[in-house]
């Protein structure tokens, strides 16, 4: 595999501003109740800056990033805020676990409430105040026999202008309902806020107090005073967080950097630590009060525990930076197996910490990239499509990677082998969600939640040499954008998802005319999906239909069958037939249930309405679609495979948030016998171990080039992955595995004694002086790919770029596996492969690139073929490392040094 190693396509960070679980807790209950809690769906969501909303999955410290509901123009998301209501019986025993609603503000007047089924805003509501810069939703009442309903809790806001506002939240509905106190002089924020009680909710405020107030009528209950700034500083100091503890205790977080432990009862202060260096941002307690944690601007993220002997007293455990700059938000989770801390910050990197082990187990930085790369290439016109907000990017690389590295002079200038030949803007305020491009770059599709663009890309001769035109192709109404789109290969269909889970498809025709080639899009058709059956509590609770969200969506190489896959992990796939035309001996006009029987009337009648209108071409649902199994979780990649089978059948590649890799034939409905002998237990151990979630797959014929953010692997699906293969025989070194088991608290890994182990630095030096460094990381050197050169990360097309003209180590090994001859070098035998005579790797792993945002493969003219009877492959990687001119500029910057 050849590679361009690029880091010139863009795509900015964005700051984390809020995070907040669905539940704070789950209760630990008996062996004989496990069932109460198993469809329980807890989620995290992260709220940016730029507008996103991110749900990820826990998943008992896998954490796969879910859904992303792109934002819009001039929107940032500064608050977030779950309901859960309390979990109902229903009459025949079984349990409706409390609905979850999610609820968003952005320093605007407006309350937003988000639909994730549809994975949209559902409902906006504003009232006669300033900007709201806080809120918090009412617990539910624990006195028994309380009058108040279950759709009786209220939402609490604090605005810029010193007004507590209260949103009624009843029947599913959200309205402003009333103003329930107004400060005397409109100089005073409400900065924070959090309830002590069901009717008792307190406010940190911008001139130095903490007041609290009873909601049932308003009234200033008592304020707390915490005096003036230090020596030199502000006259007033800022509660920019509080917390209370369950005995009723309040915690808060101010701009002197310290955190203020007040009595819940009498409302005097009973403690102040000095933790910080700056502000202190943001707080969170465990769920049984027994630690605090915080964060600040100094970048520390600081845990305190009671003092043993001295109730009411509290003490700093330790602190850490975890983060590149300030932490802004964090939220904690507690269950059994759980026990960790969220935090977030300027560097827009997610941080998993442990909270009951904290000192125990080491933390965890999530990705701050999407875990759907917002990436595709047209291999056969060489191009690469990036897209952020509301632009897309087209980028033309001119040479194979083969040519650069047989030529000195053309490597030491890597910019004249890319070209900036379009950029595209989105009208509209909401951002990109989906965009698509034809594998011959002549389609480009681009989707929001408000619309669906086309456009058609022509090369054409100009005055400056080769030049691109786009024209925009009218696309028939559709009354709503989409979460995902898709291109056939051969160029004749776009497919997209509408509404979350609604699967729509459309014909591309060509004409030609005066001005060469021109395009027309059909009206869009329905595709119905199959009817699962889903219990009744299921969907009235937690979060309803939202796991019914289609996620993965894929074409056949001949593009005459299409995959989609959802979160629940149910797997629906439809087939193109002609007039009269029959799926594996299967003809007629419905499958072999028929779909009058298992799908709506509505989506019955739309394919009736195809065959009535005597339609050449028509996609039916696959006849043997049910016999796919449900998935044990969520799909993160599905493909097929581009090497044909001798059945006329095809490969489809899943593999699921947990390590789970399956190869399904679908016109069959079954396992192939590939997938059937190579379970889970004998994929390689590293694939297994690697926490970070897998991305995508690049074909080579029958090899699978599966990666991740920080992680490259290589998988030969014609072979059998054998035990041995396991267990570091044939004298090969394996990598030290990561031993797991099930106390892991959902972070990191624990912490054993002398973890902390030298590592090699290596420098590369190219030929203009410039120099590089990398890391040598376990198990990184391995066989079967090479790399054109490294390209400095950069926005614009005229920057220099750096690479290592001898193709660095990769390079000499792809050398070494041309000469496979059971030479010294064994590189027939890497990571366990073992040798038979010229047989090629059975497996192979790097972690030298990293972050990935994406790969995408290019074609070109490749000096030599594939090692055996594996096609060239040449791909694009590009990483997006997190850098200095990502992060804004930084308040506290003293003392970089301390710990």
């Amino acid at each position: 595999m050849d590679i361009h190693r690029c880091r010139f396509v863009r795509y900015p960070a964005s700051a984390i501003n809020a995070v907040a679980f669905t539940h704070s807790s789950l209760p630990s209950v008996s062996a004989q109740k496990k069932h109460l809690l198993k469809h329980v769906q807890v989620r995290l969501a992260i709220g940016r800056a730029n507008g996103d909303i991110e749900i990820w999955n826990p998943l008992q410290g896998a954490w796969h990033q879910e859904l992303v509901i792109p934002g819009a123009k001039d929107r940032s998301v500064d608050g977030l805020v779950w309901v859960t209501d309390p979990d109902e019986e229903m009459g025949d025993g079984k349990i409706i676990h409390g609905r979850s609603r999610l609820f968003s503000i952005g320093y605007t007047t407006t309350i937003t409430e988000w639909d994730l089924e549809n994975a949209r805003a559902k409902k906006h509501a504003s009232g006669q105040h300033g900007e709201i810069w806080c809120l918090a939703a009412q617990p539910p009442s624990s006195k028994r026999g309380a009058t108040s309903t279950v759709g009786s809790r209220k939402l609490v806001a604090g605005t810029v202008d010193g007004n507590l506002v209260l949103y009624s939240i009843e029947d599913g509905d959200l309205k402003f309902q009333k103003t329930l106190f107004r400060t005397p002089t409109r100089k005073t924020k409400f900065v924070s806020i959090a309830f002590q009680s069901h009717n008792v909710v307190v406010v940190g405020c911008s001139n130095s107090t903490i007041c609290a107030y009873d909601i049932r009528n308003g009234t200033l209950l008592r304020q707390m005073t915490l005096g003036t700034d230090l020596t030199g500083g502000s006259k007033n100091i800022i509660v920019w967080a509080v917390k209370c503890l369950p005995n009723g205790d309040i915690v808060s977080g101010d701009s002197t950097g310290q955190v203020c432990i007040w009595d819940g009862k009498t409302y005097t202060q009973a403690q102040r630590i000095q933790s910080h260096t700056q502000d202190v941002l943001c707080l969170t307690v465990s769920a049984d009060g027994s630690r605090i944690v915080s964060g600040g601007m100094d970048r520390r993220t600081a845990i305190y525990e009671p003092i043993a002997g001295q109730a009411g007293r509290w003490s700093k455990v330790f602190h850490r930076r975890y983060h590149q700059h300030d932490v802004k938000a964090m939220a904690s989770f507690e269950s059994k197996n759980m026990s960790v801390v969220v935090s977030g910050g300027s560097d827009s990197n997610p941080v998993v910490l442990p909270l009951r082990t904290a000192g125990k187990e080491y933390h965890r930085t999530l990705p701050h990239l999407p875990q759907v790369a917002p990436l595709q290439s047209a291999p056969k016109a060489r191009l690469i499509a990036s897209w952020w907000e509301n632009e897309v990017r087209i980028w033309h690389l001119l040479n194979p990677a083969q040519h650069l590295l047989d030529d000195p002079q053309a490597a030491l200038n890597l910019r004249k082998n890319r070209k900036l030949v379009a950029q595209i803007l989105i009208k509209g305020e909401p951002y990109i969600s989906s965009a698509a491009i034809s594998d011959d770059g002549s389609l480009l599709v681009a989707a929001t939640a408000a619309d669906i663009k086309v456009f058609q890309l022509d090369f054409s001769q100009g005055e400056h040499g080769e030049e691109l035109q786009i024209r925009k192709v009218d696309m028939p109404t559709t009354g709503a954008g989409a979460t995902r789109v898709q291109v056939s290969p051969d160029r004749q269909w776009i497919s997209w998802v509408q509404e979350g889970n609604r699967v729509m498809i459309a014909k591309v025709h060509a004409a030609d005319s005066a001005d060469g080639i021109s395009y027309s899009i059909s009206a869009p058709r329905r595709l119905a999906r199959i009817r699962r059956q889903i219990p009744r509590n299921i969907l009235l609770g937690g979060l309803g239909s939202y796991d019914r969200n289609i996620t993965q969506m894929a074409f056949s190489p001949d593009s005459k069958m299409l995959s989609v896959a959802d979160l629940a992990g149910y797997i629906d796939t439809w087939v193109l037939r002609g007039p009269g035309e029959a799926v594996n001996g299967v003809g007629g006009e419905h499958d072999e249930d028929g779909a009058a029987t298992s799908e709506s009337s509505s989506d019955s009648s739309d394919e009736e309405a195809d065959h009535a209108a005597g339609a050449d071409e028509r996609w039916i649902r696959n006849p043997r679609g049910k016999l796919l199994p449900k998935l044990s979780a969520a799909p993160v990649v599905l493909s097929f495979s581009k090497t044909p089978r001798d059945d006329d059948d095809y490969d489809l590649l899943v593999i699921t948030a947990l390590k789970t890799l399956l190869v399904f034939n679908p016109l069959r409905g079954a396992l192939s016998e590939w997938s059937r002998r190579n379970t889970y237990q004998k994929l390689p151990g590293p694939f297994r171990d690697t926490r970070d979630q897998v991305k995508g797959v690049v074909w080579q014929g029958h090899r699978a080039w599966i990666y991740g953010v920080a992680s490259l692997f290589m998988l030969d699906l014609s072979r059998d992955l054998h035990p041995e293969t396991q267990d570091g025989q044939n004298g090969q070194k394996q990598g030290i595995k990561r031993k797991r088991d099930g106390h892991e608290a959902g972070a990191g890994s624990k912490m054993e004694k002398h973890s902390l182990a030298a590592q090699r630095v290596r420098t590369a030096v190219a030929p203009d002086g410039s120099k590089w460094e990398d890391v040598e990381m376990a198990d990184a050197a391995g066989g079967g790919a090479s790399s054109s050169g490294v390209e400095d990360e950069d926005d614009y097309d005229d920057e220099d770029l750096e690479e290592d003209t001898d193709g660095g180590e990769l390079q000499r090994l792809r050398n070494d596996d041309e000469e496979r001859d059971g030479g010294a070098n064994g590189n027939a035998d890497i990571n366990g492969a073992g040798k038979e005579g010229n047989v090629r790797a059975r497996w192979w792993h790097t972690y030298q690139f990293r972050p990935i945002l994406g790969i995408v493969p290019v074609e070109g003219a490749s000096a030599e073929p594939g090692p055996g009877d594996l096609p060239p492959l040449e791909v694009a990687l590009v990483e997006r490392p997190l850098e200095s001119d990502d992060l804004p500029e930084r308040y506290a910057t003293e003392a970089e040094w301390e710990r």
